[in-house]
């Protein structure tokens, strides 16, 4: 065999099968990944919403103990 067949045939191989290979399993660890902080993200922002809604609820109660207490606090 030659010289050049020794690294031609390797390389072919390389980038016929190897290569194609690793980059469809990069792209594939990439979409997951992404995939994985979505559904994180998704909790965390549920997670807010809910935390909001209660501390709203919250801050209708006091106001409402204010009015009784004090009709005229909002003036001030």
């Amino acid at each position: 065999m030659e010289p050049l067949e020794l690294i031609f045939v390797p390389l072919v191989v390389f980038v016929a099968v190897v290569l194609p290979l690793w980059v469809v399993m990069h792209y594939v660890t990439i979409w997951r990944r992404e995939k994985r902080d979505r559904q994180k993200i998704t909790g965390t922002q549920a997670e807010l919403e809910s935390l909001a809604d209660r501390l709203e609820r919250r801050l209708d109660v006091i106001e409402q103990l204010l009015d009784a207490e004090d009709p005229r606090w909002r003036q001030r």
